[in-house]
């Protein structure tokens, strides 16, 4: 599959691993993807993220993707879903912080690296991975780009399609910023 990966979508794979690893993240997440496709310039997805959200939108992509992780990965319709059931999330997260420091539910910790010393991919990783290929195959490209993998992170459920449907980047604006068939793939 990485033989039919663009550049641009190889150097996003690239700076995703390298920001688990900063993280020191046990494995490389759909998040690291996102957080890759933030700092690409001239790019098919930076365009598309520029158009829909600008610089202000990437920084509270950014901020969302950090209360995130400091909830241990919760998004904030899981954090919303505890609140109904009488669980206050940011208090938990307060109390561990508070005994543990700031960042204890992030998920550092042991790492399971591969062979490299890498963090490995995660199964939410490899996931949006396919399911750029399906998109790609989808609009009947013969490519993978940057812009695959910023589709297939709108259309996976999760925490990174939550915060790009926050800025109003969802599937089918990132579609009608970009042009070409808009099967959702899911």
């Amino acid at each position: 599959m990485f033989e039919r990966f663009t550049k641009d979508a190889r150097a996003v794979v690239q700076e995703a691993v390298e920001h688990a690893g900063r993280e020191g993240a046990r494995s490389v997440g759909a998040e690291h993807l996102l957080l890759a496709l933030l700092d690409r310039e001239a790019s098919r997805a930076s365009f598309a993220l520029t158009v829909l959200g600008g610089d202000e939108g990437r920084e509270s992509v950014r901020r969302a993707l950090e209360e995130a992780r400091r909830r241990a990965g919760l998004s904030q319709a899981d954090a919303d879903a505890l609140a109904g059931l009488g669980i206050d999330v940011t208090e938990i997260v307060a109390r561990v912080e508070e005994t543990h420091g700031v960042g204890a539910m992030s998920g550092g910790g042991a790492d399971r690296r591969s062979r490299s010393g890498r963090p490995s991919f995660g199964r939410d990783a490899k996931d949006v991975l396919e399911k750029s290929l399906r998109i790609a195959l989808a609009r009947r490209e013969r490519y993978i780009g940057d812009e695959h993998l910023l589709l297939a992170l709108t259309v996976r459920p999760g925490v990174p399609a939550e915060v790009l449907a926050d800025l109003g980047v969802t599937h089918e604006s990132v579609t009608r910023v970009l042009g070409g068939a808009g099967e959702a793939c899911a």
